[in-house]
């Protein structure tokens, strides 16, 4: 069953732990394809120096200001695109990473998706998803539960990856995998 949009309007580290264990599903034409995923990363209002969102509000930005259950993706490096999904409500800057699947359906096992770049590559995922739902019948991407029951004690916590400049926050234990 899809995740619908009052399960991203919620507390950020919620949906991130909750994350664990659903499965990321993208359409292509009449293939699927789906992963488990593993891993996630919690970004949190305007204050959290390690967000975009800690910048303020900008064209690029615009999407974690709005409501829950959108897809933002952003490009960094200038060569790997990111997917993010907007928590929380509107005005309140907040998404979660998806950082890493575990391949179920529709990739080979050569198929690399234990990075945030190399799951947007593999899922085919780029720009165009950037602000649309995660939610609703029509879309080609989204999230499902299929019964998964993911213990807290399977569920590790840590520091984010790559945000040594965020001041406090690079401490956060805001990231998640199973």
């Amino acid at each position: 069953m899809r995740l619908n949009q009052k399960f991203y309007n919620q507390s950020t580290l919620k949906v991130a732990r909750l994350l664990l264990g659903r499965f990321l599903v993208r359409k292509i034409g009449q293939q699927k394809i789906i992963g488990l995923i593993t891993e996630t990363e919690a970004y949190i209002g305007p204050n959290d120096l390690a967000s975009h969102a800690s910048r303020g509000r900008t064209k690029r930005t615009e999407i974690m200001f709005g409501p829950a259950g959108f897809w933002y993706v952003y490009l960094v490096y200038g060569m790997h695109y990111c997917l993010n999904i907007v928590t929380e409500h509107k005005n309140y800057p907040a998404a979660v990473l998806i950082r890493a699947v575990e391949p179920s359906k529709g990739l080979t096992d050569k198929v690399k998706t234990n990075g945030p770049g190399k799951l947007c590559r593999a899922f085919k995922i780029d720009k165009n998803f950037n602000a649309h739902p995660a939610f609703g019948r029509h879309n080609q991407l989204w999230i499902e539960n299929q019964g998964e029951k993911i213990k807290l004690s399977q569920i590790k916590k840590s520091p984010r990856i790559g945000v040594d400049y965020a001041g406090e926050y690079k401490n956060k234990l805001w990231r998640f995998h199973l």
